[in-house]
């Protein structure tokens, strides 16, 4: 009996030990990208070290800004009709993206603009603008939250003209700076698909869409931070082969936010708000549109996509089965779909771990699908 009990908490999994296996994973698939791909670690243009000194930079950071931001009395304000469980996590720190996204973006653009042609620093230059452009949007909303002491922020329809207004702008560069093929989708096997004017309205949702997406996954400890970092790093490698500067922000960001889960894992000594997901959303659809990989960017959001579906079926079977007293049914316990597996009896550890699984899963496949192309 007692050998059961200890084998069965022996595979229990802990904030750290997700951590570790990120960190691990994280690192390993690097090297083994950068060595498919014949990158030295040590050359200009590799993904392992951007990656590495990012990771090392935020992590060394956050142990000076998290209590900062506590001591400016930073803290989240949770929804009340939330799992019982995040009650505990009221006053921990939010807005935590204002320390891992500049440590990014100042990285890229240092590596880039010493070691990478003028065009290639352009690229960069316009994603980071982007993904700061989003950043502040979502800092605005986290500010908000905190000054009202509430747990909405601005408006929605303000925050998604914000998001439109700013992905128009990064549209009509896109048009003016790129070649017309940039308005054809590359789709396995071969299969392109020319949209020519229809692209910018797609580029419009998908920038908006991918923002609110990584946004709804920040809902556990440590899951947005390290699915992105996944995802980034996979779109990285995709991106290699015609984009080194892309390759070398997307390793960037990937590594930052490996360092912020170092003081994100559960439990969380701080939150990155909607200054980081909306930031991390915003990025990779910035990467995805201007390398021509929105079907690579589909399936690599495959976890983001399922979070946003979860939380439109729940509002739309709601309002499709409201009774004469205006109360409807719930498809789902709770949405997006990580509180559902909370309240289904899914510790906080194990949901993360699984989605970690499945994004990992989900980059393969993309990485697959792409030798196809």
């Amino acid at each position: 009996m007692d050998a059961k009990l200890t084998s069965g908490r022996s595979f229990n999994l802990t904030g750290s030990s997700l951590l570790t296996l990120l960190a691990v994973g994280l690192s390993l698939g690097s090297l083994i990208l950068d060595g498919f791909g014949e990158h030295s670690l040590f050359a200009g243009v590799s993904m392992t070290l951007p990656l590495l000194v990012c990771a090392v930079l935020t992590a060394a950071l956050g142990y000076g800004v998290v209590p900062f931001l506590q001591t400016l009395k930073m803290g989240q304000i949770v929804r009340e009709d939330g799992p019982q469980t995040h009650l505990q996590k009221a006053g921990t720190p939010t807005m935590g993206g204002v320390f891992f996204v500049p440590v990014a973006v100042t990285v890229a653009l240092v590596w880039s603009g010493l070691a990478l042609a003028e065009p290639e620093f352009v690229n960069v230059l316009v994603v980071s603008l982007v993904t700061l452009a989003y950043g502040m949007i979502g800092w605005l909303d986290d500010w908000q939250i905190i000054r009202r002491r509430s747990n909405k922020g601005i408006s929605p329809r303000l925050k998604l003209a914000l998001q439109i207004s700013v992905g128009l702008v990064f549209c009509i560069w896109l048009a003016a700076s790129q070649p017309s093929s940039i308005t054809a989708i590359a789709l396995p096997f071969g299969i392109v698909l020319p949209l020519g004017l229809l692209f910018w309205p797609l580029a419009l949702f998908v920038l908006a869409a991918e923002s609110n997406a990584t946004n709804l996954t920040d809902g556990v400890d440590g899951l947005a931070g390290g699915t992105c970092a996944i995802a980034l790093l996979a779109l990285a490698a995709i991106v290699a082969p015609t984009s080194p500067g892309l390759m070398v922000f997307c390793a960037c960001l990937s590594g930052s936010c490996l360092g912020f889960v170092v003081h994100n894992r559960h439990p969380a000594a701080v939150f990155m708000g909607d200054t980081g997901s909306l930031a991390l959303g915003g990025a990779l659809a910035a990467v995805g549109l201007l390398s021509q990989n929105l079907w690579c960017l589909f399936v690599l959001s495959g976890i983001f996509c399922w979070e946003s579906i979860s939380v439109i079926a729940q509002v739309a079977y709601y309002k499709a089965t409201k009774d004469d007293a205006g109360v409807g049914k719930r498809l789902l316990k709770m949405s997006p779909f990580h509180n559902h597996l909370e309240l289904s009896g899914w510790s906080e550890t194990q949901i993360v771990g699984a989605f970690y699984l499945t994004g990992t899963l989900l980059g393969l496949i993309c990485l697959g699908l792409q030798s196809s192309f």
